[in-house]
């Protein structure tokens, strides 16, 4: 059986261009019009794979890459094996990814199975749905009454659009991903089998539990990116916001009326009860819990595994569980090793 390449090799690039399109800085002498053709880790690469170095652990695979170039930052230029020639940058990470999406655009996000381009044979679009140019539907897919999908925006086969939905522009939208009750932003990236504004998990508990109606929908802005997996319940009474450039992992589940600010970061498994507001730039490591009515501050670092049942403070950096400040959780955990060893001997 043959291995497929599910990535085309794209057209070669000059180190000289990619320079220009990263903010890197060639090393004096270095010849630009080197052509690069692939990426690949310091240890895998060959001659026409582009390659980075930012961890201190992986300084020892710099002397001996067969990379053509290497993104690395000014402290690590030495390390490097010679004839592989540097582009220096501050954040070398950052400029391969830059390098990386620039060389294979189509692994950015979900595209057509098919290659192809507009509305396929074997999907739905209700006829009061309004798609603007160049919108893509894949095989399968189905759009509802009214909904509404912006230009050069991407549907895959067997996605569900439901009544009244409004997708912007450029969005993609992965197979299999169910969106209702749903305001999606520009540019937003929506993973195979996301869902979105399903019920929230609302009942008055008493001898029998009594459903509450989920009046509310749910708002994503522009420029967000939710894992494949990860659900979105709708508002109970208003509506679950996700804010402006916050990236999503994959399953996690966000309940009704939540609100997360702008570029948060929230990892797999993360679960967020409803009411509960993360401000802007919070990250919540893997496995967190965070239950309802709390305020996250702006800022703060939510540890994996993490338990969290009070308020955090702007700034602060928490872990355990139940979730405390990070300094005082590993006192704690110090002085539980010291006791235990104390009762060892």
């Amino acid at each position: 059986m043959t291995a497929p390449a599910f990535f085309s090799k794209p057209e070669p690039m000059t180190i000289a261009s990619l320079a220009e399109a990263t903010g890197a800085r060639l090393a004096d002498g270095a010849d630009g019009s080197v052509v690069v053709s692939s990426v690949a880790p310091l240890d895998a690469a060959r001659a026409g794979d582009l390659t980075f170095l930012e961890n201190t652990a992986y300084v020892v695979q710099a002397a001996s890459t067969e990379a053509s170039a290497c993104y690395i930052a000014p402290k690590f230029v030495e390390k490097l094996r010679p004839g592989v020639i540097p582009l220096i940058s501050n954040e070398p990470y950052r400029a391969y990814a830059k390098a990386a999406a620039l060389l294979f655009p189509a692994s950015m996000k979900p595209t057509s199975m098919f290659g192809t381009s507009g509305i396929a044979p074997g999907s739905f679009i209700h006829p009061t749905a309004h798609l603007e140019e160049d919108v893509t539907v894949d095989p399968g897919a189905v759009i509802g009454p009214g909904a509404e999908i912006g230009a050069r925006s991407f549907i895959g086969a067997g996605a569900v659009i439901g009544p009244q939905v409004r997708i912007g522009r450029g969005a993609s939208v992965g197979p299999g991903a169910t969106i209702q009750n749903a305001l999606i932003g520009n540019r937003v990236i929506l993973h195979p089998g996301v869902r979105i504004g399903q019920d929230g998990f609302g009942f008055a508990m008493g001898a029998t539990h009594l459903k509450v109606p989920q009046l509310g929908r749910v708002i994503i802005q522009d420029d967000v990116e939710i894992g494949a997996n990860a659900t979105i319940d709708r508002g109970a009474t208003r509506d679950t916001v996700i804010g402006e450039g916050t990236k999503i992992d994959n399953l996690v589940q966000i309940a009704h009326n939540v609100t997360v600010g702008r570029h948060c970061v929230i990892v797999a498994q993360v679960g967020i009860s409803g009411s509960t507001t993360l401000e802007d730039y919070v990250v919540v490591a893997g496995q967190a819990g965070i239950t309802g009515h709390l305020r996250i501050g702006m800022g703060a670092q939510i540890g994996a595994q993490s338990g969290v049942m009070t308020d955090v403070e702007p700034g602060a950096r928490y872990l355990g569980s139940p979730a405390k400040p990070a300094r005082q959780a590993m006192r704690e955990v110090a002085a539980l090793a010291k006791l235990i060893g104390r009762g060892k001997s």
